[in-house]
């Protein structure tokens, strides 16, 4: 049963997101909330598609910890809904996203329109640079900036190398942190098809203050990921 759902799901959100992907191409010429507000319709509509198609609920905590307006929001990063969720709740977010993806059409196109921050990952100290500098300029609105702070996916429970680029964000934008840990790998695994049923859960944790140093935002930013993900999965 798991897999004849996890296939009809996996069929409607290819024809879903297509559908989508050209419907919102007139907004490319319009303000950049008209195509925010769309990403945001499209990804309610997968996140109903999990329910209906999969028995998949998704539930936010920690609501009074979602930033409104200038702020980082670290996720823990298990699949790819951790990108598409955060359109839900986040206001006018803008997100760090690796220079490959940069090349999918639509994908690409439209995350530019939404004044996403690339990362060249090989670019060493220059891209850190580059990205403080695009941070600055995207932050001029009173947008939250989404970084995964492990820079890639990671399986459940597993803890992942994180990455300096959170780190010098906190320090050179002077913004406070927001963590947030999930379980969304147990139901939407990194890899393969499969869509299990359940409850994917997003919890947005104790804020960071500015202020500290490199090394201790660093283990306080990974300890409240890791130990909040921990409980959401049940160890």
């Amino acid at each position: 049963m798991t897999t004849a759902r996890s296939l009809i799901f996996v069929a409607i959100f290819y024809l879903w997101s297509t559908l989508a992907a050209v419907l919102m191409a007139p907004l490319m010429l319009c303000p950049r909330r008209w195509m925010f507000a769309a990403a945001r319709l499209w990804a309610r509509g997968v996140m109903a598609l999990l329910r209906v198609a999969c028995g998949i609920r998704v539930e936010v905590r920690g609501r009074e910890h979602i930033p409104r307006g200038r702020a980082i929001v670290a996720p823990k990063h298990q699949c790819m809904f951790d990108v598409f969720a955060q359109f839900v709740w986040l206001d006018d977010c803008c997100f760090v996203m690796r220079k490959e993806l940069t090349r999918i059409p639509f994908f690409g196109w439209y995350g530019r329109k939404l004044g996403m921050i690339v990362l060249d990952r090989e670019g060493a100290a220059a891209a850190l640079r580059r990205l403080i500098r695009d941070a600055r300029a995207r932050l001029a609105d009173p947008r939250p900036l989404v970084i995964f702070p492990e820079g890639h996916r990671g399986a459940p429970g597993q803890a992942g190398a994180y990455q300096p680029g959170v780190a010098g964000l906190y320090r050179d934008l002077d913004l406070t942190t927001h963590p947030v840990a999930t379980n969304s790998g147990v139901h939407w695994p990194a890899h393969g098809f499969l869509r299990r049923p359940g409850l994917i859960v997003f919890e947005f944790l104790e804020p960071i203050a500015p202020g500290l140093k490199r090394d201790e935002f660093m283990r306080v930013l990974e300890e409240r990921i890791e130990a909040g993900s921990q409980t959401l999965l049940g160890l």
